[in-house]
């Protein structure tokens, strides 16, 4: 059952490094990603899975040398669009416009709509919006890793900006978000393993509005 994968998942402090993820198991967590849904379907992000024992140890030393980064078997990095541009929405309108034939003209005014909107706006508002499509690709990622009984730890705390230059992330118009690291959990070693998830109550988290 879904909800007692996400009971058995947690915030890996530990993983082994002589056991990989499968690279299937690892396909169809970045396939969720790509399916996850992010504002008006512009996807405004870039995904990287990084296996490279050397760039990973050099993303290390930009992470405050925390051990998940080299231990684990994939590290996925979420580079999020620096700002929008025209050229950018425009190729989401093509896109839609050839998988979705006949629907050219709703399509125009829409985005024409949205360019009106996001153009004008400061590239930092538009980096934080695409940053947030991001987050939600990562929840998407952490589920089903969670499905398939992939260990996994998502990881803020780093410096975005040695990232950014190690992965020449400038040329492209990206800037690092958030990393997940994908794995398999120590059998010893990691001391949040044995203790029991505590997460709020639903009372205290929810309020029903009838």
């Amino acid at each position: 059952m879904f909800l007692d994968k996400l009971n058995w998942r947690y915030a890996t402090k530990k993983m082994d490094p002589s056991k990989p993820v499968s690279e299937g198991k690892v396909a169809q967590i970045v396939e969720a990603i790509r399916m996850a849904p992010t504002s008006s379907g512009l996807q405004p992000f870039h995904l990287f899975v990084i296996r490279n024992p050397e760039l990973k140890s050099k993303l290390k030393a930009a992470a405050n040398a925390k051990d998940l980064v080299t231990d684990s078997s994939h590290l996925l990095v979420f580079a999020a669009y620096d700002t929008y541009t025209a050229a950018r929405i425009d190729e989401v309108v093509a896109r839609h416009a050839a998988e979705r034939p006949g629907t050219e003209a709703a399509l125009d005014t829409y985005y024409s709509n949205l360019k009106a909107a996001y153009l004008p706006r400061d590239a930092q508002v538009n980096f934080e919006h695409a940053a947030r499509q991001a987050y939600i690709a990562l929840g998407f990622a952490l589920a089903a890793a969670a499905e398939l009984e992939v260990d996994s730890t998502p990881m803020e705390g780093f410096d975005a900006a040695r990232f950014d230059d190690i992965l020449g992330l400038a040329d492209k118009g990206l800037k690092s978000v958030v990393a997940l690291a994908l794995g398999t959990r120590a059998a010893e070693g990691d001391w949040l393993a044995p203790l029991k998830k505590v997460r709020k109550p639903a009372y205290d988290l929810v309020t029903d509005l009838n």
